[in-house]
């Protein structure tokens, strides 16, 4: 199989955090990139959403779809149940 070079323009920092991040996962850029690339060929999209919505909008939102729930049952959630599904949501 061929290879060939890809060049792409990318902030410095974001650079050097995701070179960190690579290594901290035990590849290399190069086989994160084409990680990305062959998932984005097999499945046909992006491996990511890609939406207008800030970070604020979708807490606010599932706040509301929380609160909502709450007052639709009588169950009860513990602290730990709580702080997961925060951390679900900014994650």
């Amino acid at each position: 199989m061929e290879t060939l070079n890809l060049s792409v323009r990318v902030d410095a920092n974001d650079k050097k955090n995701f070179e960190q991040f690579c290594d901290n996962v035990g590849m290399n850029v190069s086989t994160a990139i084409n990680m990305f690339i062959k998932a984005v060929l097999r499945e046909q999209k992006l491996p990511f959403e890609v939406c207008s919505k800030t970070f604020k909008d979708t807490v606010y939102e599932k706040l509301e779809e929380a609160e909502l729930e709450m007052s639709n049952t009588s169950k009860r959630y513990s602290k730990e149940e709580i702080l997961d599904s925060i951390n679900k949501i900014i994650s």
